[in-house]
Order: structure tokens, then sequence, then C-alpha cells
């Protein structure tokens, strides 16, 4: 089992602050410029050289269209097996499902090991717990054999259940991400929580909320 603390590294480059209006254009300079167009772990695109350049939108707010109380959208994913599991599967106990960007990068490594080195806290609160992303589920098999990982991934090729639910993205759009939800036994969400640079805060969140159940 791979240790989550020997993770790969993607420094970024420094960069000298610059006056100008347009904070978006800061940031996508900012992109365009690190090495192979890596943040956070993430592949992103050439935007400096891209053909037709697209106008920016502000930050996705996260104003999730699952809220608190809501009964979320079913679905039916492959899990890291191949299997199909659905969220009804999980009814009748508390589920904590969240949303990640991808497999093997930083912040989502340390997220995918915090969840798995509190799981006996989640299973003494009779709570299952699920990671949902865009990758295949080949991708998942790995990420969970190399860490050891003891609970579901499900793969969202396409990121339908991601927009289904509402996960809003970071940085303009180019970063999936990174939500949680903790569902009761009736199916109802009791807690959304978003926060993409401290992965590991999520499992914090979670517990505190799972123990007021």
């Amino acid at each position: 089992m791979a240790s989550c603390t020997s993770l790969p590294k993607h420094p970024l480059p420094l960069v000298r602050p610059t006056m100008s209006k347009n904070p978006a254009s800061q940031i996508i300079s900012f992109l365009s410029k690190s090495s192979n167009s890596q943040f956070y772990g993430l592949s992103l695109p050439n935007l400096a050289t891209s053909s037709s350049p697209r106008p920016l939108s502000p930050r996705t707010p996260i104003h999730a269209k699952v809220s608190k109380g809501d009964v979320p959208p079913p679905f039916t994913l492959k899990d890291q097996n191949g299997r199909n599991v659905s969220l009804t599967r999980f009814k009748g106990k508390p589920a904590v499902v969240y949303f990640y960007p991808a497999d093997e990068t930083p912040g989502c490594t340390k997220e995918a090991c915090a969840f798995r080195d509190s799981y006996e806290k989640f299973k003494k609160a009779g709570a299952e717990v699920v990671g949902i992303s865009g990758d295949d589920p080949a991708s998942h098999k790995a990420f969970a054999t190399k860490y050891g990982l003891p609970f579901t991934l499900l793969s969202d090729e396409g990121n339908k259940v991601r927009k289904e639910w509402g996960v809003p993205s970071d940085l303009f759009g180019v970063l999936p991400g990174r939500q949680t939800y903790v569902i009761d036994r009736k199916g109802a969400v009791q807690l959304v929580y978003n926060n993409q640079f401290q992965p590991e805060k999520h499992v914090e969140e979670t517990l505190k909320l799972l123990q007021s159940l």
C-alpha cells in the first residue's frame, strides 16, 4: 500500500503580481505558465495557445442544486470492480457521498486517505462512504488498490451525476469541484460541504455531522 505522504509534487512557478483590471486574466496567465499546465495535480487545457479564446464567466457560485433537506437525484454507476451501484442501496443508513476531481492527484489522494484513516469511525456511526469522480472503473481500481481504500469509488464518466447534483466548479470552470454530502437514513441531505483546497476538512466536517444524527 502506497504512503499518502509520498505524493508527487507539482511546484508552481513564482509569478510576479501585476496590475490588471481583470483578475480572471491573471489566473489564466498564471495557469498557462504553470509546468505542463498542471494545477493542484490536474491537467489543464493550454489556455495560452487556444485559437479561439472563450469569454470568461465569474466563478461558479457555491449554491448546489442539491441542498440541505433535499432528496438528491438517484443514480446507478459502476464501482471500481465494474459492478452497478445505486444510491438506493444506501437507504436506511447514513451515507457520505463525496465528489472529487480525479484519481491520483495530490489533493484527492489526501482526501481519500483521510477517509480511509477514519473509516472505522464512519463504520461506528453506521455510515457508508462513497467517492465519485469522472475516472473510469479501472482507474478507480488502481487508485483503491494502491492506497488500500476500503470504501466504494464510483465512475461518473461524462460527469452526468455531478451536473445533476449541481456540484460547482472552481477557477472559472477549469477545476472540477470538491463537494461532500451527508445523507441521513431517510435519504435526505443533512450537510453540503465544499472545500477545494483543504481536502482533509471534508472528513472532519462529515464526522462532526454524523455524530449529531
